[in-house]
Order: C-alpha cells, then structure tokens, then sequence
C-alpha cells in the first residue's frame, strides 16, 4: 500500500514538473516572440524616421531649425516706409552714363535660383554666405563668368538671439582673438572673393572695437568693404577711412519688399540716385521675383546707366 501511494506521488510530480517545463517553453517562446516584435517596431521605426529625413532639406549645422532657410535681412526701419511717391522723370541721358552696382546677396543655398541670376547678361556681384552648402561650386561659376565675388559676412543683429545671423556670425560677446579667428574662416571659406559685406549686423556695425579688428584683417588682405546699412548708426564709412580701406554704402534695398511692382520702383529709385551721384549700389536678395523683373528691366536699365561690378564702385574715403 505504501508502495503504491509512493508510486503515485511520483507520478504526480512528474507531471507537475511536465507541466512546469512546458510553461516554461511557453513563457520562453512567448517572450522571444515579443522581443522579435520589439525589435521589428523599433526597426521599422528607424526606418521611417530615416527615410522622412531624406524627403526634407539638408539643414546646415549652426542654424538654428526656426530661422533656416535663412532669413535674408533686418532692414532698417527707414526702408520699411510706404511706398514713396512716383519717381521725377529722368533727364537725358549724359555723355557718360552713370555707374551702378547691383550686389545679390545671400548666395549660397539655393543653386537653381542663384544660376538663373549667373545668366543674366550683366555685370552682377555675388555676395556668397560662409559655410553653406554651395558656397564654393557657385564661386568656381562666378569667376568663370569673370564677375566679382564678395563675402556675405554674418554680424550680429540688435534681434539676436531671437534672429540668428547663421553660420561663422560674428558676435559682439566675442574675444578679440575669437572674433578674428571666425573671421577669418569666414574669408577662407568663400574662393575667390575680394570685397566684403554684411549680413544683417545692426548691432556689430556700431561696435568700435570690433570694426576695428574686422577692418584690420580686410586691409591685410586687400579687400574693400561696402556697408548694407542695416542701421544708421553704423560706423562703417568713418573706420573705413580710418584704415583707408576701398569703401562704398548700400544706397536702395531693391527687394525687400517682394512685390514686382515695389521691385520695378525700387530699381528706377537707384538709376534716379545715380543720376543725382554719378553712381548707387543696390542690394537684391535670390527671389524668383527680383529675377524675372530684374530680366525683364536690363536692357531698359542698360541704357540708363552702366551696371559695374562692385569693385568699379569702391572708393578710398580722403
């Protein structure tokens, strides 16, 4: 009898270990299952999210994801008035027709509209941003064509941190030494350049010191400077003279109002100052609209006046 009870309890545990083992197994395969099923989610995952990334733009490193594609410009305030008054008509034309220069601006980011503007037939200057994705391509292009090349040189804003000028900005919380060394990368990052302007800088263009130290590596390096003007209290014109270096003044933003209409009288404005001066600088920015009026204007504008490169428009200050 005892036999045979011992028998069963045997028996039992055996089963009871079966049945153990086989929720064991169960429980293995359930969470191998589950693992595999992680990782397929997390896989598919990755993924996805890469092949969204591939659909959007390449943004370059340093700006800030709020302000890319870059923001053009802070123009001042006396460039924001309403549109003034029609234009007194042109008197005939002189013996020698005035000079003008037309500086397009932030190039660097949009190749398609940056080539349209290469095939106008004029003598356009290309101010090209540092460190943007076709700065040295389009240089190599732009001095194919023997056209002038500039930096477009990054300079702190009143507005900053909330509008970032982008990569290479020089900051008016730099270092002397910081200060030169970004600048100087900056000039190196652009092939062929040899004049300077700047990118927004409200701020830093008032800063003594600081044009002090940018001035004293553009006169090292033979390049001549012309002021966008984005504030009127900038000190641009007095340092230049200060350090004798090739200077000239943005006279007409031609663009930053992006009506065709506004960009028509904008562009008779700055052939109006040339007449009165004997030569203007306008600044126009890639937009497909200053493009098609600027194309449709050029042989008209090219009648009135003599469009130059900027280095035919700089001048040693006395």
């Amino acid at each position: 009898m005892a036999k045979q009870k011992a028998r069963q309890q045997k028996k039992k545990k055996k089963r009871r270990s079966r049945k153990s083992d086989n929720l064991k197994t169960h429980l293995k395969r359930t969470f191998a299952g589950l693992l595999v099923l992680i990782i397929l989610v997390v896989a598919a995952g990755v993924i996805t999210h890469y092949l969204m990334l591939r659909k959007q733009p390449v943004q370059p490193v340093g700006i800030h994801p709020a302000v890319w594609p870059p923001q053009f410009e802070i123009y001042p305030e006396e460039e924001l008035l309403p549109l003034k008054p029609a234009l007194k008509p042109f008197p005939g034309l002189p013996a020698k027709l005035p000079k003008v220069a037309i500086i397009i601006d932030d190039i660097g980011y949009d190749r398609k509209i940056a080539d349209k503007f290469l095939q106008l037939n004029a003598d356009l200057t290309f101010s090209l941003l540092p460190h943007t994705p076709s700065q040295k391509s389009f240089a190599r292009k732009v001095s194919q064509k023997g056209l002038d090349i500039m930096l477009h040189l990054p300079m702190e804003p009143y507005e900053y941190p909330q509008v970032d000028p982008g990569p290479g900005a020089l900051l008016t919380s730099m270092s002397p030494d910081e200060l030169i060394s970004q600048l100087k990368k900056n000039l190196d990052a652009v092939p062929g350049i040899i004049g300077v302007n700047n990118h927004m800088g409200s701020k830093m263009t008032t800063v003594s010191s600081q044009i002090y130290q940018i001035f004293t590596v553009l006169k090292q390096r033979k390049l001549f400077f012309i002021d966008s003007r984005t504030t009127l209290n900038s000190i641009c014109k007095p340092s230049a003279r200060l350090f004798q270096i090739p200077f000239a003044q943005r006279n007409v933003f031609i663009d930053h109002i992006v009506d065709p209409d506004f960009i028509r009288r904008q562009l008779n404005h700055l052939i109006q100052i040339a007449y009165d001066r004997g030569e203007a600088v306008g600044i126009a920015h890639p937009h497909i609209e200053t493009y098609t009026v600027l194309r449709a204007m050029l042989p008209d504008l090219q009648k009135k006046v003599q469009i130059v490169p900027a280095s035919q428009i700089v001048h040693l200050a006395g």
